[in-house]
């Protein structure tokens, strides 16, 4: 049996941001007033406290893997990045994980550019690659392959909130799910294929290339797809859109949403435990559990 556990979308802010010109003319000015004024930033005022001791509960829980799905930061900034890793403690925990950015960790392109979140979660980003490039990569849990893919992208539109893969990261992830070892799949991005209803994303908050990452993960046999973006919780065994199931973690952070997904895998069954904060004993309880079937089906 392999115990993974997946959290996504801490939205972890700094008393000080390394604010640029540049910043004042692309979204992340948008993205400051929607923390400061419109309600994220009440919603994750307890984003620090959340993620520390969800990382205090991960470390005694007798996980083999971590999965963080992205969104570490709200704005983006350095000062956020680091904060982030430290809290979830990237690189302290002798778990080993894996990690790939959201889009507010890609706020803007300057801060896509920029490596920090690379930099910062290097350890939970090491494994099999396509050459030099950095996504996708591929980390084995005993019979099992967790493959990173980098969906985020620095927008510059104020509700611009998508993704894109692009054809050479698509062209790699073929190439490198062909060439694994037999095991099962399973797929780590930070956007997903639906929502909750099971319809698609708006065009303005979801993956461009959908379509194209579909194809290839149904030929290749993905057995799974595990993403954040949407901070409510949910899961799919199937979907009008892809033959596999699908989590969604939610928010880790997020007043009221805050929780996080233990998974236990034995040969093609999904075993989940979602795990929700108590903010009255400041500690994590159940919330609720379900199974899911990772016989992949073309």
């Amino acid at each position: 049996m392999i115990r993974l556990a997946h959290f996504s979308d801490i939205h972890v802010t700094t008393p000080t941001l390394e604010w640029q010109r540049e910043d004042w003319f692309n979204k992340r000015l948008t993205s400051w007033f929607n923390l400061c004024f419109l309600g994220r930033g009440k919603r994750f005022a307890h984003a620090e406290e959340v993620a520390s001791r969800m990382m205090e509960e991960i470390a005694v829980r007798n996980v083999d893997h971590l999965i963080f799905s992205g969104d570490a930061t709200a704005l983006g900034f350095e000062s956020e990045i680091r904060r982030a890793a430290e809290l979830l403690r990237v690189g302290e925990l002798a778990i080993p994980g894996l990690a790939i950015p959201g889009n507010h960790d890609y706020c803007t392109g300057t801060a896509a550019a920029s490596g920090h979140f690379e930099r910062y979660f290097s350890a939970w980003q090491t494994g099999r690659r396509i050459d030099a490039y950095h996504y996708p990569f591929a980390q084995p849990v005993g019979p099992i392959w967790l493959i990173a893919v980098n969906a985020a992208t620095g927008n510059r539109w104020a509700l611009d909130a998508s993704g894109t893969i692009g054809a050479a990261q698509l062209e790699r992830l073929k190439r490198l799910l062909n060439e694994l070892e037999p095991g099962l799949k399973i797929l780590v991005l930070h956007f997903p294929i639906c929502l909750k209803d099971g319809q698609r994303e708006l065009n303005l908050h979801g993956l461009r290339d959908l379509d194209a990452l579909l194809a290839i993960a149904n030929a290749a046999g993905v057995n799974l797809w595990l993403h954040g973006h949407r901070h409510a919780p949910y899961h799919f065994q199937k979907s009008a859109h892809a033959n596999f199931p699908v989590i969604c973690a939610g928010a880790a952070t997020q007043t009221g949403l805050w929780s996080y997904g233990e998974y236990t895998i034995h040969d093609t069954t999904l075993t989940a435990l979602r795990r929700e904060y108590d903010p009255t004993t400041k500690r994590f309880r159940d919330a609720e559990t379900f199974s899911l079937s990772l016989s992949h089906n073309r």
